[in-house]
């Protein structure tokens, strides 16, 4: 994806023209991350059962989305990949071998064939890999999702939340700057969510990053000078902070 900076003006433009150019670029990005709603949450902070609820349940089940309501988070964080065969899946790993009693690359795995497994638990109960389908299914009217965008097709995806009637109620984790422009082409309303990059954490980097990237969420910003420009540039920032203890009572006193 280009940044800013790589923005050509027309070949006879001026350097005043270059420069209205850029700022209106700069302009519209500013727009459509300020056109971008996050959904509506209960608490006064988020709360994100991690692959779903998984402390009851197997992660990435539908089970584990039904967990998640049922213990009144905020949002249910799943993780898609995508089968030989070009269907949405929940998994997080690329392979099955953690989480299931088979082996062998999610990619290179037909959606027949990952319907045979059976996903490890330890109630005795089967579960098995959900599609990207019947996870919106089980979510829709209940929960919202933050989609760990792993390895997927974006118009495809985006297809199936539409399908779905879930535009409004969910937010997407891009892990590589690839798959920024392909959302935004696409989705320009849907919130996006992405880490700062490593080599990136200063008011100037940060300040280039979000010219260059229109986020809604930034993850795990603790630097006091990072957390004015985001608060400036009305992003949220949501921090990994997990506990024991907690549970509904506690998500209600913070």
């Amino acid at each position: 994806m280009g940044k800013i900076s790589d923005i050509e003006a027309p070949p006879n433009a001026t350097p005043i023209m270059k420069t209205w150019l850029l700022a209106a670029v700069s302009l519209l990005l500013r727009l459509s991350l300020s056109a971008q709603t996050l959904p509506d949450v209960k608490h006064p902070f988020v709360v994100i059962a991690h692959r779903g609820n998984h402390a009851e349940v197997p992660e990435n089940t539908v089970a584990a989305i039904t967990a998640t309501y049922a213990c009144g988070a905020d949002y249910a964080e799943l993780d898609l990949r995508t089968t030989k065969d070009g269907h949405l899946v929940l998994l997080h790993d690329a392979t099955v071998n953690r989480t299931t009693n088979g082996k062998g690359k999610v990619s290179e795995l037909t959606l027949a064939e990952v319907r045979q497994l059976t996903v490890n638990s330890k109630d005795g109960r089967i579960y098995r890999i959900p599609t990207f389908a019947e996870a919106l299914a089980a979510a829709k009217g209940k929960i919202n999702i933050y989609l760990d965008f792993k390895d997927a097709d974006v118009a495809e995806t985006w297809r199936q939340i539409k399908a779905a009637g879930m535009e409004r109620r969910i937010i997407v984790y891009i892990n590589e700057k690839e798959q920024y422009q392909p959302w935004r082409s696409i989705a320009p309303q849907l919130p996006l969510m992405t880490s700062l990059p490593e080599d990136m954490h200063t008011p100037a980097g940060l300040i280039s990053f979000l010219d260059s990237f229109a986020v809604s969420v930034l993850d795990n910003l603790t630097d006091s000078s990072l957390l004015t420009i985001a608060r400036q540039r009305n992003i949220s920032v949501w921090l990994d902070a997990q506990s024991p203890s907690e549970g509904p009572a506690a998500w209600r006193l913070c």
